[in-house]
């Protein structure tokens, strides 16, 4: 069983999602990384599922970057991108097909930016939609406009009467704020709302969205603008008319390309991430005043139905337990408790959390070894507002003095005391992905620590571990 689709000997890219005659058929960019077997595949692949659990795969033929693909008079088409360097170029391209299967591009309606509102060095990742109240087609590009400063990054706008002819107009987004260009763009409405998506790697590595009543914006910046941490990139959306979901890679960090590893450090656990991994989906929640969170897709969250018996073993601290709960009152340190299970290789961890006004920090630890030492730590600290995930390199006296950042990885969210707060952990390998309260999802790795054990902790006041469910 998969939880998070990993092609063999290969990664998953940039995603495409397309839902065609009741069927999800979202498109990837597949990297090989090398591997050129006979079975050896890349460049643009279709997907075929209902459930986001069970996959076929197609491929297409297509050499290129991101794009967008949809269906006109039982005509496919596919908008996508390919790339030049000495000097830089990026090129729109147009394929068309019957059968999702047997592509041909279009080589004449080719065309890049024009060097007068637009960079000639960005200009890629084409999202094609019918804009209804203008009766014409719009087109989203990832660019940057000409100008004074360094932050141009913008998203690009061209307008099309039959989906061949293309005219370039000014930005349909540019807050001159990004140094780089706004990848991978998407654009959808839910009630009342329409909702641009982006990602960017200079600033925050994140997919970011902004909200707007009309497609002339103003587009606002919610609150928390992201949906997940850097471990989760260039994230489109797709519907089948009554869910929409969030597609996006989940990186492995096999490389170390820059070389962060501490000298003496001898894992992957802070290497820096490549390009391309796992393929990971969320379902969009459209909160009352028009906001969007994340949660599990329904198939993922009930794809484990495996039981676990969970002996729990506390280990500092004050605990009251049960065979499915545990609860610490400590305010003035902090409690620690082993789960006696070893994690399995693909699971779900579930609990309720519930804790008081004092409580610094509550979470869950993964992998964690029979000292409570090394190992992964999932944190929800109240008084910082945010779930936040840290890792065993910084239990260590080495590693403390060596690590130079407060924080690996962290998402924002504000939860209120005395009462109870859902948790789902998702792990598959070392992919891991956490869910807090249907809200919140937070996307990581851990590589060098495993067959190890669950633990819980809090510190600082009374916390409650309710519901506990460990299911493989």
């Amino acid at each position: 069983m998969e939880l998070f689709y990993e092609p063999k000997n290969a990664v998953v890219g940039d995603v495409i999602p397309f839902y065609d005659k009741g069927c999800f058929k979202p498109f990837y960019l597949k990297g090989n990384r090398g591997y050129f077997g006979d079975d050896s595949t890349s460049g643009w692949t279709m997907l075929t599922t209902q459930d986001h659990l069970h996959f076929t795969e197609t491929p297409t033929g297509i050499r290129g970057g991101t794009g967008s693909v949809l269906l006109v008079d039982e005509m496919y088409h596919l908008f996508y991108c390919t790339f030049k360097q000495n000097p830089k170029r990026e090129t729109v391209k147009h394929a068309v097909s019957k059968d999702l299967a047997h592509w041909e591009t279009l080589e004449e309606e080719s065309f890049t930016a024009d060097g007068e509102i637009y960079e000639l060095t960005d200009w890629r990742d084409p999202f094609v939609f019918w804009n209804e109240g203008a009766k014409e087609w719009w087109m989203l590009l990832a660019a940057k406009e000409r100008g004074k400063t360094a932050r141009r990054g913008c998203t690009a706008l061209c307008v099309s009467q039959d989906l061949h002819h293309w005219e370039i107009h000014p930005p349909f987004y540019s807050p001159r704020m990004h140094t780089s260009a706004h990848e991978c763009p998407d654009l959808f409405k839910i009630g009342d709302w329409y909702y641009l998506i982006y990602s960017q790697y200079t600033g925050r590595f994140q997919t970011y969205y902004r909200m707007s009543k009309s497609l002339n914006g103003p587009w606002i910046a919610p609150a928390n603008d992201s949906f997940d941490t850097r471990c989760f990139y260039a994230a489109k959306t797709g519907t089948d008319g009554q869910n929409r979901y969030l597609y996006g890679w989940n990186p492995t960090r096999y490389y170390n390309n820059w070389d962060y590893n501490p000298p003496i450090y001898p894992g992957k656990d802070y290497n820096s991430f490549d390009w391309g991994g796992a393929m990971v989906v969320h379902r969009l929640v459209q909160n009352p005043d028009g906001t969007l969170g994340v949660t599990v897709p329904d198939a993922v969250d009930q794809a484990l139905t495996i039981h676990n018996k969970i002996p729990l073993s506390p280990m500092n601290g004050p605990w009251e337990v049960g065979e499915t709960f545990a609860a610490t009152g400590n305010p003035h340190g902090f409690s620690t408790l082993l789960f006696q299970n070893r994690v399995p290789e693909v699971c779900k961890l579930e609990m309720d959390l519930t804790f008081s006004e004092t409580v610094r920090e509550i979470g869950v630890a993964l992998q964690v070894n029979r000292e409570f030492g090394t190992g992964y730590y999932l944190s929800y600290q109240p008084h910082r507002a945010r779930l936040e995930w840290k890792s065993g390199l910084r239990m260590y006296d080495e590693g403390g003095w060596t690590f130079p950042f407060d924080v690996e990885m962290e998402r924002p969210i504000a939860l209120e005391p005395n009462m109870p707060h859902k948790l789902k952990v998702f792990i598959q390998g070392s992919i891991v992905v956490a869910y807090l309260d249907g809200q919140v999802a937070l996307n990581t790795r851990m590589y060098d620590y495993s067959h190890q054990l669950f633990g819980l902790f809090a510190s600082n006041g009374t916390a409650r571990f309710d519901n506990i469910r460990l299911w493989t």
